[in-house]
């Protein structure tokens, strides 16, 4: 059974491409596993549509959401598959947490016989933000590495970066990894085939070592009161002014005063993604929940600041 791996630094723009891809022909029949960093999942509740171990997505589509054992995860799948109790796939899409290494997954598969015989990885799909990937690959081994590892390298955001950078990010990463493919996506829009279609030049071996930059932490705001949308704009208003090069990556479901479902918010370092309100709220409880990926930046500071503006407000 071929496997897509699918990474990228933080807020690159992984989970935008496979629902996209989810949403077309080749994507049907895809078991998807997602492998978050941090002890609350956000992206997959935005894959799916339900808060179970594993679930049906819509187009014939399964979602696993895993914090542990890649292999014992994959097995599992397998053997409820040939029990009748999940729907049939015929692929699999790892989509990595954005701070990982994607080595270990690899070895995995090459050093794994019993795994090996059942699923092969047919491409690794790394995922490049224009605006912010210049610098984010100069200061993170993580993000060189999953360059390096990849067999297609996917350019995001080249519609709202800067003039000139999606030329820089292009030749940095030609640098980093001659033999790569590079595209570009907007919005998720990429021919679904560079997502299945096993890569014409065998796989750079090089294997870098694993290990999260210095500082770099994640932790979780939550909040069971629905919130005036003013107080969270503030917030990240603040902190994107005085620490918006270590806001890493900041994504979230809002309970906001005065909406229905659920409102989507998603930072990059400087970059505010424009909100989206859901019309539903993907999982249970409806509570605010918002994961801060950050270098040297505690969760006591950010709820200190938090609750600030709110009793200003």
């Amino acid at each position: 059974m071929p496997v897509t791996v699918i990474t990228g630094f933080l807020g690159a723009g992984k989970t935008t491409l496979l629902k996209q891809f989810l949403t077309t022909p080749e994507g049907q029949g895809t078991a998807v596993v997602v492998n978050e960093f941090g002890a609350t999942g956000i992206d997959d509740a935005l894959v799916r549509s339900s808060a179970d171990e594993t679930v049906l997505l819509g187009n014939g589509c399964l979602c696993c959401i895993t914090r542990t054992d890649l292999q014992q995860t994959l097995r599992s799948m397998v053997v409820e598959r040939e029990r009748g109790e999940l729907p049939d796939f015929h692929r699999i899409v790892i989509e990595t947490s954005g701070l990982a290494d994607p080595s270990p997954i690899l070895q995995t598969f090459a050093t794994d016989r019993a795994l090996g015989s059942v699923f092969h990885i047919e491409v690794v799909v790394t995922v490049v933000d224009a605006e912010t990937g210049f610098d984010t690959l100069n200061w993170s081994a993580e993000a060189r590495k999953q360059a390096i590892l990849a067999d297609r390298l996917v350019i995001t955001k080249t519609d709202i970066a800067g003039e000139g950078t999606s030329a820089a990010v292009t030749a940095q990463l030609r640098a980093l990894n001659p033999s790569a493919e590079i595209l570009e996506a907007i919005n998720g829009e990429l021919d679904p085939t560079r997502l299945t279609e096993a890569a014409s030049d065998q796989r750079n071996t090089f294997v870098a070592e694993a290990a999260h930059s210095d500082g770099i932490g994640s932790f979780v705001l939550t909040q069971e009161k629905p919130i005036p949308w003013a107080v969270f704009a503030r917030l990240m208003d603040v902190l994107m002014q005085l620490r918006g090069p270590d806001l890493l990556r900041v994504k979230g479901l809002l309970n906001v005063e005065g909406c229905r479902g659920p409102v989507v918010v998603q930072f990059v370092q400087h970059l505010a993604h424009p909100p989206v309100e859901l019309e539903s709220w993907p999982d249970e409880p409806r509570q605010s929940r918002v994961v801060f990926i950050a270098r040297n930046i505690s969760k006591q500071q950010v709820h200190d600041l938090f609750k600030a503006i709110w009793a200003v407000a």
